[in-house]
């Protein structure tokens, strides 16, 4: 159980030994360690655009996060804004390319919410949601003169892309749970519960005062890690006074600045939306796509924890280390270490764009940076990721050889 302080902690630091374990992995492109990673991480995010702060009744922090986990809210509408800045060059797109081969790669339809929701990663986006029950939700990225839409009503997964006029759809065995546990997290509540998975004895846990979001009353719930050697300085998440639901959340980085992530509602209403609501047929002459039927089979998974979080988003990954100093590890199969700008194309420029070249017991590689997520590549082509230090990885690298 972690921590959970009325105060900020004032232990000192320290850095965990990291012990050691690798196996065989997929074989992945070096960019999907950087921008996979922070997909994974995606779960802890935003900003709090505040509008005063209310007098609400003392609360500890063991008794917001029991709330968190008490929350209910079954029936929902409103407009999440997300924001990212990884500080990753402009690709023209390839990020969103990288980050679906990241999530799995998908059934080959612009409409596959899979590939879709990865364009999350980057830049500033409007978003749409309503739920009513487990059973039924639907969410709207809205984008400049179009607009994607997935809806979920009971076993049938829906998938629309006006731009392209594509459809994707996939019938659930299951619905629920197994549904959402399938989609790319894209709200506060998923963002939240993602979040709280890394909340062990490497973290201090307390409340920050309160807030107003969406016109909502909010604690702020304030997590830190106590680990040197992490790129993550906070995480905060605002929490609705009344329903227990988180409404926003902010990641910062450990070296300062704006935060690298940043979502919330602007705007909330827990009324039963209108059943016409999670109504959808393709529109004629739409292309539809048949995804496969998921959700049978599948033996149970257990909730990662710490940096087996950061893991989860990388095929055959395993994990070394504890707490917010984790690092995932593979083996791409390969040696020669990361393509330059002639052997990768755009690619291979934007791997040079952030290579910094490195050495150690392990022998030689590249580390490519970003503000949260970074990522080494060795020339005997092992790959080392996670919210840490170049320092760090090395050392991943060092104890993993």
């Amino acid at each position: 159980m972690a921590p959970y302080e009325s105060d900020d902690a004032t232990g000192a630091e320290r850095d965990e030994d990291l012990p050691t374990g690798r196996r065989k992995a997929a074989r992945y492109v070096v960019p999907v360690a950087v921008v996979g990673v922070a997909a994974a991480t995606i779960g802890l995010v935003p900003a709090l655009a505040d509008s005063g702060d209310p007098d609400l009744p003392k609360i500890t922090a063991q008794q917001l996060i029991d709330k968190i986990a008490k929350s209910d809210v079954q029936q929902l509408s409103g407009t999440v804004k997300v924001s990212t800045d990884l500080g990753l060059p402009d690709l023209g797109g390839l990020e969103s390319g990288l980050m679906s081969g990241a999530a799995g790669g998908g059934d080959g339809s612009s409409a596959d919410p899979q590939s879709k929701l990865t364009e999350l990663v980057s830049g500033t986006h409007t978003l749409r949601v309503a739920a009513d029950g487990p059973d039924r939700q639907k969410l709207s990225l809205l984008e400049s003169g179009s607009e994607y839409s997935v809806v979920h009503d009971g076993k049938d997964v829906w998938g629309y892309d006006s731009k392209s006029n594509e459809v994707y759809h996939s019938a659930t065995a299951e619905s629920g749970g197994r549904h959402r546990a399938e989609q790319p997290p894209a709200t506060p509540k998923n963002f939240a519960d993602e979040a709280l998975k890394a909340v062990d004895d490497t973290t201090s846990v307390t409340v920050d005062g309160t807030a107003q979001v969406a016109g909502r009353d909010a604690y702020k719930l304030l997590i830190k890690p106590r680990q040197s050697g992490t790129t993550v300085g906070a995480v905060s998440i605002a929490v609705d006074a009344k329903t227990g639901m988180p409404l926003k959340f902010t990641l910062t980085p450990r070296s300062g600045g704006a935060a690298v992530l940043d979502a919330g509602f602007t705007q909330v209403s827990f009324g039963k939306p209108a059943a016409s609501t999670f109504d959808f047929t393709p529109p004629k002459g739409a292309k539809v796509t048949e995804g496969k039927e998921s959700g049978k089979g599948r033996a149970p998974e257990h909730a990662p924890q710490g940096g087996e979080h950061l893991a989860k988003g990388l095929n055959g990954a395993t994990v070394l280390g504890k707490g917010w100093t984790s690092v995932a590890t593979f083996d791409t199969g390969g040696k020669g270490g990361a393509p330059s700008g002639d052997q990768g194309g755009a690619l291979g420029g934007f791997l040079g764009s952030l290579g910094d070249q490195v050495s150690g017991e392990f022998g030689k590689g590249t580390v490519f940076s970003t503000r949260l997520v970074n990522a080494l590549i060795t020339d005997d082509g092992k790959v080392y990721a996670g919210a840490v230090t170049k320092d760090a990885l090395v050392k991943a690298a060092n104890t993993g050889k």
